[in-house]
């Protein structure tokens, strides 16, 4: 068994709740817009979306531990976070200039 340096623990770590954090909030934020302009409605949107959140919290919790390369685990859940982020961000006039009249 080979010994693990301080800082990669503490990597892992962070990558775990707060990469974990910040990937979940892509998808939930995504996963609202998504379902919204779908016609679903806002609040059994994001119900739905927070309790897909859990589950998929946990499991990359669990993922981040689980594979070996630091730079994926960085590279999957930022640039994931972002992308999904900026998507939602971008969907979002369109959702509301569709319930009124812009």
């Amino acid at each position: 068994m080979t010994a693990v340096s301080a800082p990669h623990i503490v990597s892992r770590v962070v990558a775990a709740i707060f990469g974990s954090y910040a990937f979940i909030w892509g998808v939930i934020s995504l996963g609202v817009v998504s379902l919204s302009a779908i016609g679903v409605d806002f609040h059994s949107a994001e119900l739905s979306m927070l309790l897909l959140g859990v589950l998929l919290y946990i499991a990359l919790f669990i993922w981040v531990f689980s594979i070996k390369s630091l730079l994926r685990i960085w590279l999957v859940l930022g640039l994931g976070a972002a992308l999904m982020l900026s998507a939602a961000w971008l969907l979002q006039p369109l959702l509301l200039c569709q319930e009124a009249t812009c």
